[in-house]
């Protein structure tokens, strides 16, 4: 079965759900989970790697390998991010979902310049709308920002003891 999953993530054009992959070979969702888990342990330090979010799935190639895909392909993805939109997509990636409203107090300026600029390199993408009133948009990460990195999960992200203690805090004034 571990073929089979590599070979419909390799066909497939995007993120797959666990769910439809279980679906497509006739099995549970869990077995798929641990065989995709397999996988992606497997997949370090060869050429094609499989990342993950939440409960989809996605073959990419290994980050190192970007220039030269990038020469062959005639694209030109190098650009580099600003100071800004760093900022934000680390704010976004730590606090997601997390609205726009949400980034300009944490960052003290208005963000929604370099939040185009965010979706426009497909790194963040709107994950739904904030009950309250107004219904704001709520942003996330995506895969591409998992390619850029060149991580396989949010799960590698390194620990920020203080944004931990600030989430303590939201949740202790909240009631």
């Amino acid at each position: 079965m571990d073929l089979l999953i590599e070979a419909l993530l390799f066909v497939a054009d995007g993120p797959v759900a666990l769910e439809d992959l279980a679906r497509a070979l006739e099995s549970d969702t869990q077995t798929v989970r641990q065989i995709v888990e397999r996988l992606t342990e497997d997949s370090s330090g060869r050429g094609l790697r499989i990342v993950h979010s939440g409960s989809r799935v996605q073959m990419t190639t290994m980050p190192e390998a970007a220039p030269v895909i990038e020469q062959f392909l005639g694209l030109d993805l190098s650009s580099k991010l600003s100071p800004a939109a760093l900022e934000t997509l680390a704010i976004i990636a730590y606090r997601q979902p997390i609205t726009r409203p949400q980034i300009d107090d944490l960052r003290g300026v208005n963000s929604d310049g370099v939040i185009r600029t965010l979706m426009a390199k497909s790194l963040i993408a709107s994950v739904g709308r904030l009950e309250q009133v107004g219904r704001p948009v709520l942003f996330g990460t995506t895969f591409e920002f998992l390619q850029y990195f060149g991580i396989k999960s949010l799960d590698e992200l390194p620990s920020l003891p203080e944004l931990e203690d600030y989430s303590e805090g939201d949740d202790a004034s909240e009631g």
